[in-house]
């Protein structure tokens, strides 16, 4: 993956991480997902930004260098897989919202449950760390000179496949069509507005 591509902002980058590769090695093997659906979160600009309000000791890592891992908790439950991007000092990044397995399926199934369908292995941003085995602990993680996590190139994505719409989830600025997904894969997310969402000045 090239250093210059993530050093843009979160919006150019997002749709450009569909089709690529992150790779989880832990003591349990190792499992590679290709990227299906992508959000994009800016900085003190983005009001469903965690760095809406500036930087904090839980959101260092977004504020760069790019090409790292940040990692959070989301409602206290499942961790969340970003991106950072852009330039060091400006705070970007781009959720991973889900992905493909294409190596360590056995593994990803044996973290997600045995009756979960193939497509939803990793469907959904917790889902996604859940089966890649992305903890709190590769928060920081170089992804492109490290080793426990790396994201890498996939095959490429036709852009006639790669469509955009708004953010799922999420009660502010939800509207920014700043989701970028593969039209018609099985494994990208459902979209959910959020029932405290309201309509924003932008899209």
């Amino acid at each position: 993956m090239n250093i210059d591509l993530l050093a843009q902002p979160a919006e150019e980058v997002a749709p450009k991480l569909l089709g690529s590769v992150l790779t989880c090695q832990t003591p349990e093997g190792t499992v590679r997902i290709a990227v299906t659906e992508t959000e994009a979160y800016s900085g003190t600009d983005d009001p469903a930004s965690h760095a809406y309000r500036g930087r904090t000791a839980r959101n260092a890592v977004m504020f760069g260098p790019a090409g790292h891992l940040y990692v959070y908790r989301s409602h206290g439950l499942h961790w969340c897989a970003n991106v950072v991007t852009g330039t060091d000092g400006t705070a970007s990044a781009v959720l991973i919202r889900a992905g493909r397995v294409i190596e360590g399926e056995d593994l990803a199934r044996g973290r997600r449950g045995d009756r979960v369908e193939t497509p939803r292995l990793a469907r959904g941003p917790g889902n996604f760390c859940q089966a890649l085995g992305v903890t709190a602990e590769h928060n920081g993680a170089d992804l492109l000179r490290g080793t426990s996590v790396v994201l890498s190139e996939g095959e490429p994505v036709p852009a006639a496949l790669i469509q955009a719409g708004p953010r799922v989830g999420v009660s502010k600025a939800h509207d920014w069509h700043h989701r970028f997904y593969l039209a018609g894969d099985p494994t990208v997310s459902a979209y959910r507005l959020s029932p405290r969402a309201k309509p924003s000045a932008r899209a």
